[in-house]
């Protein structure tokens, strides 16, 4: 007869939660680094017309990096 090991113990869903944790700290720096760029380009805006873009490309990077969340919140249990 052979020494059988037992199997490792199941995978808890802490891993999951702190990616979640994760990712949830990485969109708000990226948030608040888009605002930022918000501002900053705002403040273009008033020297000039410049800057629009630069508010414009944050605002669809924001709006991208939710929309992406929310698809890997939704089929979390897929993944697996």
């Amino acid at each position: 007869m052979t020494d059988q090991v037992p199997p490792p113990p199941p995978l808890h869903d802490d891993e999951q939660e702190e990616n979640e944790v994760l990712r949830a700290a990485r969109e708000r720096q990226q948030q608040k680094e888009a605002a930022d760029a918000a501002e900053a380009a705002d403040q273009e805006a008033a020297k000039g017309k410049r800057g629009w873009k630069t508010a414009a490309a944050a605002g669809l990077g924001i709006g991208s990096a939710a929309v992406i969340a929310a698809l890997l919140y939704v089929n979390r249990d897929k993944i697996k």
